[in-house]
């Protein structure tokens, strides 16, 4: 079984807060949707201590493009010594995504992204044909999405509070493993702030009965 054929299936969504962005993840990695191939992957990869993603699609292409992320910021950084904007960092992503769509065999990834810089905290979605979209509010991927993104429509709230939104983006990540077969097997959630990336809550969930 060749890892590039893995897909993450996935449900993941973020979340804008008072002052606070949220990302949360399932943790099922399948082989096209039918066999789970893997029951603890991290699929909220940190890029560095301002700019986390979540990822959708396909694992070898994702770990490529935040490999390629990583490195680009950080040469980005020692050149112009100061922080990374996130726009600019969105759009470098971006670009990498746009060019790889136009290939005779594109990537199949897509991400949610959220960072914090001097400007405050922000909610990017990079979609796999490159295209950007930013919310002030809440955002849901993957197979799973349909089913988070009607329990986010129906509990979200201008304004709502880091705890709250904490538990909102479980309840929609679990929403999506009730039905959707590609998701599932536990979830993790990261809270950005003005001062810091941090993993608020991971649960693992394990389907094994015994007598």
């Amino acid at each position: 079984m060749e890892k590039e054929k893995l897909k993450t299936g996935t449900t993941i969504v973020g979340l804008m807060g008072k002052d606070c962005v949220v990302l949360a993840a399932d943790r099922r990695v399948t082989l096209a949707g039918r066999l789970v191939v893997d029951k603890k992957f991290h699929k909220i990869l940190e890029i560095d201590d301002n700019l986390i993603v979540a990822m959708t699609g396909s694992v070898s292409d994702a770990q490529l493009f935040t490999r390629y992320l990583r490195a680009n910021l950080k040469l980005n950084e020692l050149k112009r010594t100061r922080k990374n904007d996130i726009k600019e960092s969105v759009n470098f992503l971006a670009n990498m995504l746009y060019g790889s769509a136009r290939q005779f065999i594109p990537s199949i990834v897509g991400f949610l992204v959220a960072g914090r810089d001097s400007k405050g905290v922000h909610l990017y979605e990079v979609g796999s044909d490159g295209s950007v979209v930013q919310y002030e509010d809440y955002v849901a991927d993957g197979s799973g999405m349909m089913y988070a993104t009607g329990t986010l429509e129906a509990n979200y709230k201008e304004g709502i509070q880091s705890q709250q939104l904490v538990k909102l983006a479980v309840q929609a990540v679990n929403s999506a493993m009730q039905r959707d077969t590609a998701s599932g097997n536990g979830v993790e959630v990261y809270l950005i702030t003005k001062d810091k990336i941090k993993k608020v809550f991971e649960k693992e969930i394990n389907s094994v009965i015994s007598a």
